[in-house]
């Protein structure tokens, strides 16, 4: 057995990012593991400049579970962009001036959840800040927490709690909604997605870019994620 910090994200809209795209980002079920982090450093007040505390971070495990039926919904965003020729405006209304008419003017779609709760287990790995006091934080942040989007705040608090449990897959299954939520949304817990663990025997494994290597620039590489979609112990 070991020390998992589950603490449940509720908000009316989300949005969970996989390979961006220029005119389309669509959005996963879940949060991924560099989302994650980066709410767990947002909690702590880790700032995306600060390499050492990027660093640590990627110390702890993740692995998420949806416990609603989440809905999709897409929304339509109109972008300008400046031709190559102007090198580094000092502002936009300096690129507009540089360029005349020659602004060029795309749709891009970005997708969403609405009404989403996920479930979320973290465990350490030769971690820098202990479970409790990471939980500390996420009772008490010190940035906002957001669901994706800063235009997707939290509509509840994350109520973190320790548990202990074999595997994160265990400690997710034990998670339960809140009372309070199923009287907003349609309760119906899915597969979970886990960072790999010892002992772990996924349904499915694959490949995404869900480790934060570099936050100041939005490098991210190439992890493994495992699926588990039985009910059966992992």
């Amino acid at each position: 057995m070991r020390e998992h910090l589950v603490f449940v994200l509720f908000a009316p809209m989300g949005a969970f990012g996989s390979y961006a795209g220029h005119e389309r980002r669509g959005s996963d079920l879940v949060p991924s593991r560099s989302a994650v982090l980066g709410l767990l450093g947002a909690a702590l007040g880790i700032e995306r400049a600060d390499a050492d505390g990027q660093a640590a971070l990627r110390r702890y495990g993740v692995a998420a579970r949806p416990l609603t039926h989440s809905a999709a919904l897409r929304d339509y965003h109109s972008v300008q962009t400046v031709p190559a020729k102007v090198k580094h405006p000092g502002s936009r209304r300096a690129a507009i001036d540089a360029i005349g008419r020659e602004i060029n003017t795309t749709i891009t779609v970005r997708d969403y959840r609405t009404d989403v709760a996920v479930a979320v287990a973290v465990w350490g790995r030769e971690e820098r800040w202990s479970l409790e006091q990471v939980a500390a934080a996420l009772r008490h942040p010190v940035f906002v927490l957001f669901l994706g989007r800063k235009s997707c705040p939290l509509a509840a608090p994350v109520n973190p709690c320790i548990v202990e449990a074999p595997n994160p897959v265990a400690a997710l299954r034990d998670c339960t909604a809140p009372i309070w939520l199923r009287h907003v949304a349609d309760i119906a817990p899915g597969p979970i997605t886990s960072d790999p663990f010892s002992g772990g025997t996924p349904d499915r494994v694959e490949q995404a870019p869900v480790e934060p290597l570099d936050r100041t620039v939005w490098h991210f590489g190439q992890g493994d994620v495992w699926h588990f979609e039985r009910e059966a112990d992992a």
